[in-house]
C-alpha cells in the first residue's frame, strides 16, 4: 500500500520567517519553541518528522486510507492550535499521540469499523487466497479487542515499538504494557491459532516477542 500522499505544507501553509533547511541544526525542543511562538514553518519540521508514523498508526486503528490521512492531518492541526499549553521540555510525539488517539476513538464511535486490510503488499502464506483470508481474520480479531489492547498490538507489531517506547507513548508502566500485550495475544490466539500455529504455548510465527 502506498504511503500517505500528503506533505507538511498541505497541513500547514507557512510564511517564510523560518528557514526549514536550517532546522537540522536545532533540537526538537528549539524547533517546538519557535513553533509555539507562531512559526508555522518551524512546526512543518515537526510534521515532516512524524507525519508517516502518525498516518500508519491511525491506519492501524481505522483501517481506511482516507480516514487515516484525515485523522492524522486533523490531529497535527489540533496539536498546533494547542501548542500554547505544551511543555517543550517533554517529547512531542507522546503528547501528540494522545490527541490523535482521541480522534481515532471518536471516529470509531461514529462509524462501524471496516475490515479493510492495509497489508496487501505483504505475502504471509503460500497462496493469495490463504493470505487474504489470514489478513481478514487477523484484522477481524484485532478489531474485536478492547481499544486499549488493540492499541498495544498495533504499536508493538505494526509499528515495531519496544515495550519502553510503548510505555512512553501511552503513559503506561512497562509492566502494564507487557501484561496487556499478553492478554491481547491470548485473545487473538483463539481466532488465529489455526493460521499461525498458536495453539501451543507461546507464538511460533507472526507474533513473536524478542524484546
Amino acid at each position: 500500500m502506498a504511503g500517505p500522499s500528503v506533505s507538511s505544507e498541505q497541513i500547514l501553509p507557512a510564511p517564510v520567517e523560518f528557514a526549514v533547511k536550517n532546522a537540522t541544526a536545532l533540537s526538537e525542543r528549539e524547533v517546538l519553541e519557535r513553533a509555539k511562538k507562531g512559526s508555522k514553518q518551524a512546526y512543518q519540521v515537526i510534521v515532516t518528522q512524524y507525519m508517516k508514523k502518525a498516518y500508519f498508526i491511525a491506519l492501524g486503528f481505522v483501517h481506511n486510507h482516507q480516514d487515516a490521512l484525515d485523522i492524522s492531518q486533523d490531529s497535527f492541526v489540533k496539536a498546533y492550535r494547542s501548542l500554547k499549553v505544551f511543555d517543550t521540555r517533554r517529547p512531542f510525539f507522546p503528547w501528540f499521540y494522545e490527541i490523535m488517539k482521541n480522534r481515532c476513538l471518536d471516529h470509531l464511535k461514529r462509524q462501524k469499523l471496516k475490515n479493510e486490510v492495509p497489508l496487501d503488499s505483504v505475502r504471509v502464506l503460500r497462496t493469495e487466497d490463504e493470505d487474504r483470508e489470514l489478513k481478514a481474520t487477523l484484522w477481524k480479531g484485532i478489531a474485536s479487542l478492547p481499544f486499549d489492547l488493540k492499541e498495544i498490538i498495533i504499536l508493538r507489531y505494526f509499528q515495531q515499538l519496544s515495550y519502553r517506547e510503548i510505555a512512553a507513548v501511552t503513559g503506561k508502566p512497562v509492566g502494564t504494557v507487557m501484561s496487556s500485550l499478553f492478554t491481547a495475544r491470548t485473545k487473538l490466539k483463539k481466532i488465529l491459532g489455526k493460521y499461525l500455529g498458536l495453539e501451543e504455548e507461546g507464538p511460533k510465527r507472526g507474533f513473536r516477542d524478542e524484546s
